[in-house]
């Protein structure tokens, strides 16, 4: 059975994810939270623009 949540390592500067994890405190959230938070936010304006991406999950 496939899970819901994806583990996925993303590497990154570490000097950028620092400032990133200050705003996504700032906002409430963990960095992971808040990296979801734009994922979402991405993947909606992008299928405004272009129509519903259709997955095999759905």
């Amino acid at each position: 059975m496939e899970e819901k949540v994806l583990r996925y390592t993303l590497r990154v500067d570490r000097i950028l994810f620092q400032k990133f994890r200050y705003i996504a405190e700032s906002e409430g959230r963990s960095a992971n939270k808040e990296i979801e938070q734009y994922i979402k936010k991405r993947v909606s304006e992008f299928e405004t623009v272009h129509g519903k991406i259709e997955t095999s999950g759905e």
